[in-house]
């Protein structure tokens, strides 16, 4: 692993906890003798300031910040050899990746921030050199922080904008929400609890249930009830079509910041 940040140490906590590698099979590359330090301790992993000697692996997980990409394709050129190559770099595409590890087979990766807790929703898209048991490989590895799908590259600034970004929206939703429970004369503890179990417990009913968020919905607006009511406002503020121009703004800034 190169690059012991959030993320990385995200996939490395369940990649340990889960024994998909031992932790004695694991090196984690990190420039912060901190960092070292605490992943060392914590999860009994090898660690070294040399990106090269985290390279000498049969897979190599690329979690470090896009801008020293050059700097580190370089230090590792000719130093992976036939490995897997998996970046979770944002805007690093596979043309820039199968360059700096030319004929190695290659994927590029795109999870969200709930990966931390081990929730999170994570594209992937496979290079030329990336076969299927390669692309097995990676949703294993990733699918150690939630849900794996894999979609053509030309597909990442759209996932991008929606799961990337959609966090972001999320919370604003959870706070407008508590914020409208405080308005309405609860306490605010009270109504972020609320708020935010209501978001997560609608998200896991529509997902264990599978049905569509209408048929939802539907269930729980009666004739001439409080959420129809609710509804009815939100239709008015233009919510919907809101959060529609949000993925599509996030999706083309995206692949301005990919060009």
């Amino acid at each position: 692993m190169i690059g012991g940040g959030m993320m990385g140490e995200a996939l490395l906590s369940r990649l340990v906890a889960q024994k998909v590698f031992e932790a004695d099979a694991i090196v984690v590359s990190e420039p912060s003798q901190a960092r070292q330090e605490l992943l060392a301790q914590q999860y009994n992993v090898h660690v070294t300031n040399e990106n090269r000697q985290a390279a000498e692996s049969e897979i190599v997980l690329l979690a470090v910040k896009p801008q020293i990409f050059p700097k580190v394709a370089q230090e590792l050129a000719g130093q992976t050899r036939s490995a897997l190559v998996i970046s979770i770099l944002a805007g690093t595409t596979l043309k820039q990746l199968e360059a700096a590890f030319p004929g190695q087979p290659v994927i590029r990766a795109m999870p969200n921030t709930p990966a931390a807790v081990g929730a999170g929703m994570t594209a992937i898209a496979g290079g030329q050199h990336a076969e299927k048991h390669h692309l097995e490989q990676a949703t294993e590895i990733l699918g150690t922080v939630g849900k794996v799908v894999e979609v053509p590259e030309s597909m990442l600034d759209a996932v991008t904008g929606l799961s990337g970004s959609g966090p972001g929206y999320i919370a604003i939703v959870i706070e407008a929400l508590a914020d409208g429970g405080v308005a309405a004369g609860l306490p605010r503890a009270i109504a972020m609890e609320l708020a935010i179990q209501t978001v997560k417990g609608t998200a896991q009913l529509l997902d264990e249930e599978g049905i569509h968020p209408g048929v939802l919905k539907d269930r729980v607006t009666s004739p001439g009830g409080t959420t129809i009511a609710g509804i009815g406002e939100l239709e008015r503020n233009g919510v919907r079509s809101a959060f529609i121009q949000a993925v599509k703004v996030a999706t083309e800034r995206s692949r301005e910041l990919g060009q």
